[in-house]
């Protein structure tokens, strides 16, 4: 058993925000007793609204994306069917199957998890919520291009939800053609890339169809989480320099794993996803300390995610896998 919990299943940035950001955070603390001033979140909007290149009054923030993707899904799904991809972002998922009256799950099917672009446009036949996060959490892969959302707009019928939590790490937006595309909508996290995963801020970059319904929806957040948050977008260089660690980290990482003949997929994201043949692997891992994710009920028995951590997070991770694997090709051979 190690010493300290490895935590590889969240995909968390593994690295604290500077000192000014946790410093604000901490001013947060000596305020808890007030609301949130209105004029700090109008602050906050404005700088995620330059750093997104969109206007202020498209951008509405909250608790988290999961908890804004869960609001998108309650208020449009009323009259509409949902369309998503298979496996999906599990919060997401979740929402759906509560509040769709009709939902339909296009299957992304291994090993290579392709989209079928045409059984996608066919099923936007009626008054439809299509909501795909991109790159996908589990599968880390990209799957549109600008044709594709383009052409998926033009028809009004459809409310086209992007998630975006993982923007940072694929480079790949839509935010430029939200004042052209009333019909699309795209959330957002500070949790991953802006090492703010405690201080739960999410946004929606709205397009006009959106912001008619969601123009109540206002909220104050923690003065922390505000305060954190509102420094971190002043001072954006720490993020960048973290996501040129992770991206390095994860293809070192995934070099080593290929080389030792495991089963590794490449992403766009900050983790890996990984088939394995060894039964239970997520439970042995745990424990002895080390926490990644069991996909066996998204995708199907064998596969796992693991978030790229510190090199020497990662290094332990690579040891006792191995270990664990050559242990089971010893059982096989008996």
């Amino acid at each position: 058993m190690l010493k300290e919990t490895i935590k590889l299943n969240m995909n968390e940035m593994p690295y604290l925000p500077p000192e000014k950001v946790i410093a604000a955070a901490e001013k947060g603390l000596l305020e808890l007793n007030r609301y949130t001033n209105p004029e700090d979140l109008e602050l906050l909007r404005e700088l995620l609204a330059e750093y997104s290149g969109v206007n202020k009054e498209n951008i509405i923030l909250g608790p988290g994306s999961d908890l804004l993707l869960r609001e998108i899904v309650q208020i449009f799904s009323r009259n509409r069917k949902i369309v998503m991809l298979s496996p999906s972002f599990l919060p997401t998922v979740r929402s759906a199957k509560q509040f769709a009256n009709k939902l339909v799950s296009i299957r992304l099917s291994p090993p290579d998890f392709k989209l079928n672009q045409e059984v996608l446009i066919n099923e936007l036949n009626e008054a439809s919520l299509l909501i795909i996060d991109n790159p996908n959490n589990p599968t880390g892969k990209v799957f549109l291009d600008r044709e594709t959302v383009g052409s998926i707009l033009k028809d009004e019928n459809v409310l086209f939800v992007i998630d975006e939590a993982y923007y940072e790490f694929s480079g790949v937006t839509f935010a430029d053609m939200i004042k052209d595309c009333p019909n699309l909508a795209i959330t957002r996290s500070m949790d991953k890339a802006f090492s703010l995963a405690g201080a739960r801020i999410g946004y929606i970059i709205a397009g006009n169809s959106f912001l008619k319904e969601l123009s109540s929806f206002y909220i104050y957040l923690p003065q922390s989480s505000l305060y954190a948050a509102r420094e971190a977008m002043k001072n954006p260089g720490y993020m960048r320099n973290n996501i040129e660690k992770i991206v390095e980290e994860k293809e070192r990482v995934w070099k080593k794993l290929h080389k030792l003949k495991v089963n590794v997929y490449r992403t766009s994201t900050n983790f890996l996803l990984i088939k394995t043949e060894i039964p239970d692997i997520a439970g042995m891992l745990k424990d002895i300390g080390v926490l990644i994710s069991d996909l066996s009920n998204q995708i199907s028995p064998g596969f796992i995610r693991v978030s790229i951590g510190k090199p020497e997070e990662n290094d332990i991770f690579i040891k006792e896998y191995m270990n664990f694997f050559d242990l089971f090709n010893h059982n096989s051979e008996k």
